[in-house]
């Protein structure tokens, strides 16, 4: 099962320890299949885990993986496309909401390729708090590195036209709805 395409759908963030850590009040779902899922959140409630609520500035398209130990949000601003990648467990759809669990480690990418790694202090608290087992630490290193060479080969989603044209898909949908 995933999610309908042209659809909205509710986006939940969890942690390892099963609690609840963001949530998306919906996002436009452009592509879904069983290896992926396209969606675009655009002004968008987002509800973080201390109950503090905030609305999206701009236009983002999403890329969740179902074999894939992290996800992708490429933001669209006004001079250039930024990256947020979420390491992350596989995403799943359950019928109610698309589901992942965060690992907290984090890469901002800026739109001139710049790289920067975030929240490698919540890592190590949080691993060391909920008991994270030595194969996901495994597993978020080794996507780390993959993630790396994406980016610098530009492989999809890391990839402006990519992006580009989900973000032409999705402007198409809204006028023709």
């Amino acid at each position: 099962m995933y999610p309908e395409k042209n659809c909205s759908v509710y986006i939940q963030s969890y942690k390892h320890d099963g609690s609840l850590n963001r949530t998306w009040d919906q996002g436009f779902v452009l592509e879904s299949d069983e290896k992926h899922y396209v969606i675009v959140s655009n002004k968008t409630w987002v509800i973080e885990k201390d109950g503090r609520k905030w609305f999206t500035r701009e236009p983002a398209i999403g890329y969740f993986y179902t074999d894939r130990w992290f996800n992708v949000i490429a933001m669209i601003r006004n001079d250039g496309i930024y990256y947020y990648c979420n390491l992350a467990s596989p995403v799943l759809y359950d019928g109610e909401a698309v589901k992942y669990i965060d690992y907290d480690l984090d890469y901002k990418i800026f739109s001139d390729n710049t790289i920067i790694t975030l929240d490698e202090d919540e890592y190590r608290r949080h691993s060391e708090m909920m008991n994270y087992p030595e194969e996901i630490d495994i597993i978020i290193k080794r996507e780390m590195e993959k993630i790396k060479e994406d980016i610098a080969n530009q492989i999809e989603p890391f990839n402006r036209q990519y992006v580009e044209n989900h973000f032409q898909q999705y402007l198409e949908q809204l006028t023709n709805q």
